[in-house]
């Protein structure tokens, strides 16, 4: 029966961070996942923000980055002129583009690096529990069922997390409007202009956005993402995206060699998500970006939020739900008022028509911004455009 200090559900990134802090933090760590192949399929527009990395401690590493970008570019429906955003100023998912498969393989490979253990094709198929407290899962590996045991376990297995669900956490998303349905090519033979990330608003995506981030000379990822509230028909979000395409020349002559579809959850950060000896991670934790659907950065440095936590609660043999709050607090100190914001911002923008959206981005488009916060988006729109006050002044 193998024993660890630390269980690691998952080798995204958030649980390769998970696992490799806890590792660097002296603890024995087992970090699994379920594919045989971590990172892949890939299921992500693959843009990658730039202001993480210190804190996570992770340097840009040309293995795995196709693109690197002066910024982002949002189009309204008449794609008028756009509002251009510096990188550091755009979001999760502005500053690189990146091989996700690689990126994801590189994450998993510094918790290696730091002493962790890592077993892939690995699924946890069930919880073990000491009363009320999570101390392992039932593991299949090497098509045996092992039982690992755990003083913590860290759960980074996506926005559904069945584990969690499994060890009494709530998980279903009960509003279709939080979650969006996303189709994306990956295009050759393309007009995408390298130093930008494209994102296009209004009816040609409902309540949700096009992209376009650029992998180097004539090759771009061109997606789109659609909320299920939306959608008739479960083929509309490839519908919407192919239309798109072919009413753009640049677009229409390119080549797919790739086709990914997926779901994201754009939900509130969720209220609880952790039990004693448990804590959830990332995309696990609701911590994906509303309105831009960025991930990766979140979850890393929750990833690393939990292996403190973890370690604190080893060290003290405190395994309580009141230690368990510490690692909810600091993750929602961090991330909780900006997401939040962004939700109410997501489930505003699905409601304006394309006459409004347009006046929006004009108005955003010729205006200094600082900081490209919601608050300091809609400041600028009261200064501007006063008669478009009532339409947004549940987000003011």
């Amino acid at each position: 029966m193998p024993n660890y200090d630390v269980l690691v559900i998952g080798a995204g990134p958030g649980g390769s961070s998970a696992a490799r802090f806890s590792a660097r933090a002296g603890l024995k760590t087992l970090l699994i996942e379920k594919r045989p192949d971590i990172g892949s399929p890939v299921r992500c527009g693959e843009g990658l923000s730039k202001g993480w990395m210190a804190e996570g401690e992770v340097k840009p590493d040309s293995h795995w980055i196709a693109d690197e970008v002066k910024g982002a570019r949002v189009f309204g429906p008449s794609e008028r002129r756009p509002i251009v955003l510096e990188a550091e100023k755009a979001g999760n998912e502005v500053g690189y583009v990146v091989e996700r498969d690689k990126f994801d393989k590189d994450m998993a490979s510094l918790a290696a690096s730091e002493g962790a253990d890592v077993w892939v094709k690995s699924p946890a198929l069930a919880v073990i529990k000491d009363g009320n407290r999570i101390v392992g899962a039932k593991v299949r590996h090497n098509g045996v069922m092992e039982d690992v045991r755990a003083k913590m376990v860290i759960a980074a297995d996506g926005f559904e997390s069945e584990f969690g669900r499994w060890a009494g956490l709530k998980s279903i998303i009960l509003a279709k409007n939080d979650i969006i349905s996303c189709v994306e090519y990956r295009m050759i033979n393309v007009d995408s202009d390298a130093d930008y990330t494209d994102f296009y608003l209004g009816s040609v995506a409902p309540a949700g956005y096009i992209w376009v981030f650029p992998k180097g000379e004539k090759q771009a990822n061109v997606g789109i993402g659609v909320t299920l509230t939306a959608l008739k028909d479960r083929f509309d979000v490839r519908k919407y995206l192919d239309n798109w395409i072919k009413n753009h020349p640049g677009y229409a002559k390119g080549k797919t060699i790739q086709y990914i579809t997926g779901g994201v959850s754009v939900s509130k950060v969720r209220d609880k998500f952790t039990l004693p000896g448990l804590l959830l991670v990332g995309d696990a934790a609701r911590l994906i970006d509303p309105i831009t659907g960025g991930g990766i950065a979140n979850s890393y440095i929750s990833g690393k939020y939990a292996a403190a936590v973890a370690k604190e609660a080893i060290e003290s043999g405190n395994y309580s739900q009141e230690m368990m709050l510490k690692y909810e607090k600091m993750v929602k100190e961090k991330f909780q008022r900006k997401h939040l914001r962004n939700w109410i911002a997501k489930e505003k923008l699905g409601q304006l028509s394309d006459e409004s959206l347009d006046k929006l981005i004009d108005i955003i488009s010729e205006a200094p911004i600082n900081d490209i916060s919601v608050e300091e988006l809609l400041r600028t729109v009261q200064q501007k455009y006063p008669e478009m006050v009532a339409e947004l002044e549940d987000l003011i």
